[in-house]
């Protein structure tokens, strides 16, 4: 029996989905609104994972020919206690979201080896809540906006079984946020024909500015996943 052109075109893609954790908390500072207390990350790796109550992140990538289509939601919220000027006990947590979506050409160089350009927007949703109990204070703003990026994606063969993916964005430009940048490289391991297993290092950065709000920090850290294609 012949495949309908519908159908050979539907098994023209090849698809896989990484599901990643990630051992990252926020890194740098928030403030809620206007004149409001203002919540710092700045510290080291071990005090960023004290502070983070969860992150994760899920990527997949779609491939026809030379069209590529990427995808990334990512999640991290971080609490943390400490004190305010002048010396008065507060507590807060910050909370990320962001789903990205871009599409591009993937060029094929030798030895297996290929890298995709890619342009698409990354939609973000910034939750915070600052208590300050002596002073009357709890603020819990909500942010969502939308930037731009262009994007790039290297996978390098090293072997059958062992390749390297390095992948980076930068967007923002003042359309939603004043910056946003990430970067990330994995080691990868082929353990069966359709399944990887993956570990390396991830950094996503957001500089965002509105109404009083303000957010200058990264998330950063180790990541394993594990990744399906078919």
């Amino acid at each position: 029996m012949s495949l309908t052109p519908l159908m050979a075109a539907a098994q023209d893609w090849s698809t896989q989905v990484t599901l990643y954790g990630w051992g990252s908390g926020v890194k740098g500072d928030f403030t809620p609104l206007s004149g409001a207390p203002t919540l710092s990350f700045d510290k080291s790796l071990s005090e960023i994972l004290e502070d983070l109550d969860g992150a994760f992140f899920i990527t997949g990538l779609a491939l026809r020919g030379d069209l590529v289509v990427f995808a990334d939601y990512t999640y991290s919220a971080s609490s943390r206690e400490g004190l305010v000027p002048p010396g008065i006990p507060a507590s807060g947590e910050v909370t990320l979201q962001s789903f990205t979506l871009a599409a591009g050409r993937r060029f094929d160089l030798v030895g297996g080896d290929s890298i995709d350009l890619l342009v698409g927007l990354r939609a973000w949703k910034v939750e915070g809540e600052v208590s300050v109990p002596l002073a009357g204070v709890d603020i819990s703003p909500e942010k969502t906006f939308a930037d731009p990026i262009i994007a790039v994606r290297a996978n390098a063969a090293l072997s059958d079984r062992w390749s390297l993916i390095g992948y980076g964005d930068v967007g923002g430009f003042g359309v939603g946020s004043e910056l946003t940048w990430q970067a990330a490289v994995t080691a990868n391991y082929r353990a069966t024909d359709n399944l990887f297993i993956s570990a390396g290092w991830r950094e996503l950065y957001l500089d965002y500015e509105d109404g009083g709000t303000k957010f200058d920090g990264s998330m950063t850290g180790p990541i394993m996943g594990a990744t399906w294609s078919f």
